[in-house]
């Protein structure tokens, strides 16, 4: 099969309203630089009129496919999808909330396509949101997100991102692991990863689909990945070490306090019991958790080995 130059994959949820401009505004663009196109709109679980306009964009323009999620699985699962349809050369991602300019997909491509970069992620430097709830908190994100992965890039979560096909076919993407993508594709083996300046637009229609609680999901996910990427399939590593000197410890402490009572005895003097001794039970607690550390590891080997897909969809309609 043929590729095309470019996919665009847009998720989205309740956005019937702004759809048919992005979708103008990205033929528009497409056809100025003489590219061949698709764009994936991935509907998830919307309830609003958003798959209605999708279908009636795709009976006016066959570069358009559409996805339907039969209920909210999140961007991750959405983009996980995309990723997976996707038969451009390059694959551009982008909000379907018209904040992110099409404009900016020719130097994308570019960097992509003749610059040889596997991932180039946009950087909204100058923003339109709002300062105290968005922009500060962003800013702490990203800035613990380079210190966790060592990849310098100023805006880890922006939705306009550019990448190599194989790159977007050799990830998965589930949970709400959507905002590190970075992290995942460098993990993965491609290093050569790219920023560009773009333009952030004032958001047009409804209002932001995320809340307070991802900021404390951001920081959780954050740490899983950190995690998951040194030891997803190696837990006896970290879970086995740790158990095993865990209990090396405890069985030490225990053997002082044993020997202890051993050398009183044989010099004729007062032994109290073992189990009047405080270290005794701070020994025996110290095995009993090395213990259990060391069959968390080994359970995590075992799943590690035999793991489902983690992205579980459901898929209504295709168009």
């Amino acid at each position: 099969m043929t590729k095309t130059d470019i996919s665009v994959i847009i998720p989205l949820l309740n956005e019937a309203e702004s759809l048919p401009e992005l979708t103008e505004w990205i033929e528009r663009v497409m056809k100025a630089n003489h590219f061949s196109y698709e764009i994936i709109m991935i509907d998830d679980g919307s309830w609003d009129d958003s798959w209605q306009v999708i279908e009636d964009i795709v009976k006016r323009n066959p570069a358009v496919r559409g996805i339907k999620f039969r209920r909210n699985y999140g961007k991750s699962a959405a983009l996980h999808c995309g990723f997976q349809a996707a038969m451009g050369e390059v694959v551009i991602t982008m909000d379907a909330d018209l904040q992110d300019s099409p404009e900016e997909i020719p130097e994308l491509y570019n960097m992509v396509k003749n610059q040889k970069f596997d991932l180039v992620s946009g950087w909204k430097k100058k923003r339109f949101d709002n300062t105290f709830t968005k922009n500060i908190p962003s800013k702490l994100f990203n800035w613990t997100a380079r210190k966790f992965s060592g990849i310098r890039l100023h805006d880890f979560n922006c939705g306009l991102k550019a990448y190599r096909n194989d790159v977007v076919k050799a990830i998965e993407v589930y949970g709400e692991m959507h905002r590190y993508i970075p992290i995942i594709v460098s993990k993965a083996g491609f290093k050569k990863i790219g920023e560009k300046v773009v333009q952030h637009q004032k958001r047009k229609f409804g209002t932001s689909k995320f809340g307070f609680e991802r900021f404390i999901n951001g920081y959780l996910d954050l740490l899983s990945i950190s995690f998951i990427s040194r030891f997803g399939k190696r837990p006896m590593h970290f879970f086995g070490t740790l158990g095993t000197l865990m209990f090396i410890l405890g069985f030490i402490m225990a053997a002082i306090v044993g020997a202890n009572k051993l050398i009183a005895i044989s010099q004729n003097l007062p032994a109290r019991l073992v189990t009047q001794s405080p270290y005794f039970y701070i020994a025996l607690t110290a095995m009993i958790i090395g213990t259990q550390l060391f069959m968390a590891g080994f359970l995590g080997e075992l799943v590690s080995r035999n793991s489902p897909e983690r992205n579980v969809y459901h898929i209504e309609k295709k168009i």
